[in-house]
This record gives structure tokens, sequence and C-alpha cells, in this order.
């Protein structure tokens, strides 16, 4: 592996803050299997703590305005291997299509169910938000064989917090997202002790893909989000005190 690859550059990068990691139930980390990491999100650096904790490269889904402003856009394409998200009308189309190929070829899928708003809005370390539901259709969509949806929970023990630059700037970027359209800056939160505990995972099995296409749909994208989401929520609980 380069020395420029995405998770030697997150280990470089959780070692120039000086950000000590805890790892808890790494047991329950599926081997040879797709899996499709979803996690709760408040800092930039949840990528990398991601990736540094699993010893893997992750291909994140982020935000659309990172594909628009310079450098930042290199750094996350370019470097960490994320792929922003398209604009609102093609959002759908093509994060199924990219995250698809991803997954058939063996590649950690990353997605942050809460969106930005826990980025941009101030929230207390053991607080996750409401669940988009993107990540359920996407892997009940995949023809992949072995996939596991694992929920991990990022809990910070020890943390800075400042700020980044007016929410206003981002809205040159992209206009269509409301969160951006306010005054006030963008919160930024550093780690400098931060624990990950890995959730059980969730297998998804033909019964599942043949609840999603037919009456059942609603109840399986229902259940495969409140599994992820009640797994992080107790999973913060326990890590945040």
């Amino acid at each position: 592996m380069s020395l420029n690859s995405p998770l030697d550059i997150s280990r470089l990068f959780l070692a120039t803050f000086s950000t000590r990691m805890f790892r808890y139930y790494e047991d329950r980390i599926p081997r040879d299997a797709s899996l499709l990491i979803v996690s709760n999100h408040r800092s930039f650096m949840d990528a990398m703590i991601l990736m540094t904790a699993l010893s893997s490269p992750i291909r994140f889904a982020c935000h659309h305005y990172m594909g628009q402003v310079p450098i930042l856009r290199e750094i996350v394409t370019g470097q960490l291997g994320c792929f922003p998200l398209e604009t609102v009308e093609n959002r759908q189309q093509s994060f199924f299509a990219q995250s698809q190929m991803l997954l058939k070829s063996k590649q950690m899928v990353g997605v942050f169910p809460e969106g930005a708003e826990p980025m941009v809005q101030s929230t207390p370390a053991s607080a996750v938000g409401e669940f988009q539901r993107g990540f359920a259709h996407l892997a009940l969509r995949s023809s992949v064989p072995d996939l596991a949806i694992l929920p991990i929970a990022i809990a910070s023990l020890e943390e800075v917090n400042t700020t980044a630059f007016p929410l206003k700037l981002l809205s040159l970027f992209d206009p269509s997202e409301p969160l951006f359209n306010q005054y006030g800056w963008h919160p930024l939160v550093i780690y400098q002790r931060v624990a990950v505990l890995i959730g059980r995972p969730y297998w998804i099995k033909n019964e599942h893909q043949s609840q999603y296409h037919g009456k059942q749909a609603k109840k399986v994208i229902s259940e495969i989000t409140q599994h992820c989401h009640g797994e992080i929520a107790n999973l913060l609980q326990q890590g945040c005190y």
C-alpha cells in the first residue's frame, strides 16, 4: 500500500492531531463480506477515524459541496477516496450507481445517514439524529452476495470545539442546501480522545430483498433503519459515559 493511500493519510492525520482512539467490539466486524458502513457524524475527522479503526480504506459518500470547493475537492476525492453526492435532481440515482459498483468490487462503502445537519449545528456527543433511509434502499437494491450493514458509533471522550468558516460561504458552492442559508459559523469538532464502538452487523438476505420488492417494503426498510440507529444510539451511551 502506498504512502498516499487513504488509510495511511488517515493515520497520519490522527497522529498530527495527537488523537487517541480506542476500539471496542472489533470481533463483530464481518470477514470476507461486502460491507456498508453506517455511522453517526459530528466531525470532519469521522471518515478518517473509521478508516483507522477498521484498518481499511472506506469509500464515503459525502456532501455535494465538497466536490465543488477547490483544494477541499482534491483532498476528499483524490486523497481520501470519497465520492461527493450529485445535485439534488441526480443525487439518488448517482449514489446508488456508484455505491453498487464499489460494493461489487469488494470495497467498503461508508454513509453518514444523519446528513449534514449535525455537522453544521452543534450537537451533544452522546446524541444521534434521525436517519435518512437511502442506505437501507441501497442495501436492498444491491445484488451483492454476502452484504452486511455495519453500524459503528463514534463516541467523543474529549474534544476541542471551535469554528471554521461562515455557513453562508458554503451556499456559494451548494445553493440548494437550506442548512447553508443561515448566519453563523460552521462548527469544528476536533477529537482528542475518541472511542469507536462496533455494532452488530445486519446481514442482507434473500428474504429481505423479496420483502423489499413486495408489499413489505416499508417494513423491511424501517427494520434496517431502526436496527442501525438503535445500535449506534446504545453504543454512544456506553462510550460517552
